[in-house]
């Protein structure tokens, strides 16, 4: 089977610089690279073609000699500027692109990068999901939560190793980082599986946290949780969340706050709303009555004839502002509550009203009627 144009597997001009030819060649070879596509012969294939066009248009002397012989110009069997000169191993060619040394960014594309057995690494954050009622999320509030995490380990003080024990050159792959496994006509180099591609090992690792530094362990800590949050708030913690392997710095707590339903008030923002009902005596009549707050209760007078969905406003008792934005305000809101069941006396004494009632004692009723003639009419 013939071979492609150089220019045509790299997918450049003739015309391309040396770095646009790097380019090309670092995009393709990552893409088809043997340890991306495990077993993938066709992959291979490419692969290995990639590496022979990229070292014939790398190279100054060997680019020119393919502009004007082709093919030819590597074909032993021809007396062209570049016969005789073989093609050398395309992951060693990916390597010298790449920066292929152990720890470089060959290791780094496939997951491969070092981590010193004696370096200290941040512990992870935690998520912690808190549900706190209305009250506490509108005064503020000081809650006690228990959960487990990774803590340093009490026999050798985080530092992963016994007392006296060295950091050792791992006896897998002799400090490379890498071991070699042959995949037909490839060479790959993959990442030590004992030392994780750090080349060196802990002689003694502490029996207690096998080397980790750390330990699982239940903990407690007394979060004080600010007035004015709500739903989807998060407090940051600092310092409460895992312990740092061998050694290094914890991670940060992040509560996330969920607030629960009340029987009494709906919060909107900073305001909070409460539906009050009111018997149809003290509606029509007028009257004071007593309604629940955050704090307490207050009085409001009810004027005379105070219809449903009258909502009156008391500055200043509804949720204090997060950001200390003064606080919002409480909403009462008038429900006229109509008796369900009524005696014979309560029955005869409402009928006489009715009877007494003219038309401008309800007279929203009234043009609501009249509107409503010219549709059955």
């Amino acid at each position: 089977m013939a071979k492609r144009d150089y220019y045509e597997v790299l997918g450049v001009d003739r015309k391309a610089d040396d770095e646009e030819v790097k380019k090309a060649y670092r995009k393709l070879a990552v893409k088809f690279h043997p340890d991306k596509n495990p077993g993938d012969k066709n992959c291979e294939e490419k692969f290995k073609e990639l590496g022979e066009a990229y070292e014939a248009l790398s190279d100054p002397q060997k680019r020119a000699a393919y502009d004007q012989y082709g093919h030819a110009a590597f074909d032993s069997r021809t007396r062209g500027p570049g016969s005789g000169r073989g093609f050398h191993d395309p992951v060693d060619i990916f390597r010298e692109v790449f920066g292929g040394g152990a720890g470089g960014i060959f290791e780094d594309l496939f997951g491969g990068g070092r981590s010193d057995p004696a370096q200290s690494q941040r512990g992870a954050d935690l998520r912690y999901d808190l549900e706190i009622s209305l009250e506490e999320a509108a005064q503020g509030c000081e809650r006690e939560i228990s959960f487990s995490k990774q803590e340093k380990c009490d026999t050798c003080q985080g530092a992963g190793a016994e007392t006296g024990s060295k950091v050792k050159t791992c006896p897998t792959c002799g400090g490379r980082g890498q071991v070699i496994s042959s995949r037909g006509i490839f060479s790959i180099a993959q990442t030590c599986p004992r030392c994780e591609g750090a080349g060196r090992v802990i002689e003694k690792p502490c029996k207690t946290c096998h080397g980790t530094g750390r330990r699982e362990r239940a903990t407690k800590i007394k979060l004080k949780i600010p007035p004015g949050v709500d739903t989807g708030s998060r407090l940051r913690s600092s310092g409460n969340g895992e312990a740092g392997m061998r050694g290094g710095p914890a991670g940060d707590l992040y509560v996330i706050l969920h607030v629960k339903s009340h029987a009494l008030f709906q919060r909107d923002g900073d305001d909070l709303l409460c539906d009050v009902p009111v018997s149809f005596v003290q509606a029509a009549l007028g009257a004071e009555i007593e309604v629940p707050t955050m704090n307490g209760k207050a009085h409001i007078k009810i004027p005379t004839g105070t219809q449903p969905g009258t909502t009156f406003r008391l500055k200043g008792k509804g949720v204090k502002n997060i950001q200390g934005h003064g606080q919002g305000d409480l909403h009462v809101r008038i429900t006229v509550e109509v008796p369900r069941h009524l005696n014979q006396a309560q029955r005869a004494r409402l009928q006489e009203f009715a009877d007494l009632c003219e038309e401008n004692v309800n007279p929203i009723s009234q043009g609501f009627f009249d509107k409503a003639k010219t549709f059955f009419s």
